[in-house]
């Protein structure tokens, strides 16, 4: 899903190309995207484009009259720049924005159309779409901290909560905890004042290094690839290969459709944790560090 820097990726590239241009119309190829009534989508046809705004890890297209069209991208969804008036043949292709001078174009992967299109009016109907959690960049440690105290979750189920941290998914918090020397599944309860000034800065550091990056590349040429999976990366999407700082084999846990990477050497110290399903699988033969992790890969002779 793309996250805070993916999403400012996309804004800056779209900031030159529809910023001050008529929306001249909005085609949709399937009806499942538009999960708003009134106002009416052909309310937008016509207006000028006045404001571009990330809202969590959703993109805000102001129009004038207060009018916002608001994309949530989901997993599989993606944005694309095309010459005028492209043709919505294919099944990815979810629906058009059409300028005088290009379109925009929604795709998303995959059957499960997750992605969705919202009509909104003013200030009021982009709050009722706003999960609520504070911006890192507008916020102070004290701030952060209790925004990730309210509830006793882990770190990785904190920071990854919209309701309490905007912008911020599965992809970054992996590099954001590996930055910071921080276990994922460390209560946020249980850290300690210099635990929270290194998991603020950490925080901070690691999406500002990652949104000067794309902003950068963004600038250059629209963001056709957007992808959780960054060969620069630290831990993320990196199962099996060394950590970066120690040269560690990077593990994960997997649950649902989500894995969470990590370096045992650097955040655990050296305890392997926990996989759902091997570990119900291996049960009292689970390995608990490093050393036995790979004496348990090795063959048996």
């Amino acid at each position: 899903m793309p996250e805070l820097p993916d999403i400012v990726a996309y804004l800056t590239a779209l900031e030159p190309r529809i910023l001050a241009q008529p929306l001249v119309r909005v085609r949709i190829a399937t009806p499942f995207l538009l999960r708003t009534a009134l106002p009416p989508l052909t309310d937008a046809h016509g207006r000028v484009v006045r404001e571009l705004r990330r809202v969590g890890k959703r993109i805000a297209i102001g129009l004038e009259g207060d009018l916002w069209l608001v994309l949530h991208l989901m997993i599989a969804g993606r944005l694309h720049w095309h010459p005028p008036n492209p043709k919505l043949s294919t099944r990815r292709n979810l629906a058009s924005f059409d300028f005088p001078n290009g379109s925009l174009v929604l795709t998303e992967a995959g059957v499960k159309h997750r992605a969705s299109l919202h009509v909104l009016a003013g200030e009021d109907g982009l709050r009722s779409i706003d999960p609520g959690g504070i911006e890192i960049f507008s916020s102070d440690l004290n701030s952060f901290r209790e925004a990730l105290t309210a509830e006793n979750r882990t770190l990785k189920r904190a920071l990854t909560d919209p309701r309490l941290l905007s912008g911020i998914g599965n992809a970054y918090s992996d590099e954001i905890l590996h930055a910071a020397r921080l276990s994922p599944i460390t209560l946020a309860q249980k850290l300690n004042s210099q635990e929270w000034e290194t998991l603020f800065a950490a925080t901070r550091d690691t999406l500002t290094l990652w949104i000067d990056r794309l902003r950068a590349e963004a600038q250059s040429a629209f963001p056709e690839k957007v992808t959780a999976f960054r060969k620069e990366m630290a831990v993320h999407g990196r199962y099996g290969k060394p950590c970066p700082r120690c040269g560690e084999k990077i593990q994960r846990i997997r649950y649902a459709d989500n894995e969470t990477n990590y370096c045992a050497k650097c955040q655990t110290g050296g305890k392997v944790l926990a996989d759902r399903s091997l570990s119900r699988l291996l049960k009292s033969d689970w390995p608990r560090t490093l050393d036995e992790l790979e004496a348990l890969k090795r063959p048996r002779v």
